[in-house]
């Protein structure tokens, strides 16, 4: 079982409602909570039925290990989808279900071509209006420069087939900056992420 749907809210924490937040937090968390619970008898927890165990393979993302600005609820529903699949992959040791995390970065999908579509306008009177621009400038070159999505496919077909799959596959098509966002000091890469964003307060 492979879940993968999700969405994306994006937009200051602050100025965003509370009912945006939990639509994030009911698709992408609450939705495979729902399908692994409906799931869970065929992929093995049910005694009656016979055959190998199978497998729970939930897709986050980058953003489920970093935090970056204005995808707040995102990063939220991802970082929150790593804990869970760490708590079940425990639960399924029972089972003999293996629970396996694929965490990849940007992918050449259209889903980035809509950062053209986002509505900034709520957010025009805001302080944070010039960063927002200069994010989705940042995301529409992500996009370009992509994964290319047979990529993330070899690595979903080896979570559900190797004999012994890791825990979490970790896939980016830039792995130094992967590298430094997991590795360099919090406060710096606070202060990177600030500079390039404009986010950093005058001196």
């Amino acid at each position: 079982m492979v879940n993968n749907a999700g969405v994306a809210v994006a937009g200051p924490l602050l100025e965003l409602s509370v009912a945006e937040f939990r639509r994030q937090i009911e698709i992408n968390l609450v939705g495979v909570v729902t399908v692994s619970k409906a799931f869970a008898p065929l992929v093995g927890t049910d005694p009656q039925l016979k055959g190998p165990p199978g497998r729970i393979v939930n897709i986050s993302s980058v953003g489920g290990r970093n935090g970056m600005p204005f995808i707040a609820p995102y990063a939220a529903s991802k970082f929150a989808l790593e804990g869970l699949s760490e708590s079940l992959r425990r639960e399924m040791l029972l089972w003999g279900i293996e629970v396996i995390v694929v965490g990849p970065g940007a992918v050449a999908t259209p889903i980035w071509s809509k950062a053209e579509q986002i509505d900034t306008t709520p957010f025009r009177d805001s302080p944070y209006a010039p960063a927002l621009e200069r994010l989705r400038a940042f995301m529409l070159k992500l996009g370009e420069h992509g994964l290319p999505p047979e990529r993330v496919d070899d690595v979903v077909l080896e979570a559900l087939t190797a004999a012994k799959p890791k825990v979490r596959y970790a896939i980016t098509p830039e792995p130094r900056r992967d590298w430094i966002m997991r590795n360099l000091p919090k406060r710096l890469v606070d202060r990177m992420i600030g500079k390039r964003l404009g986010l950093l307060p005058p001196h």
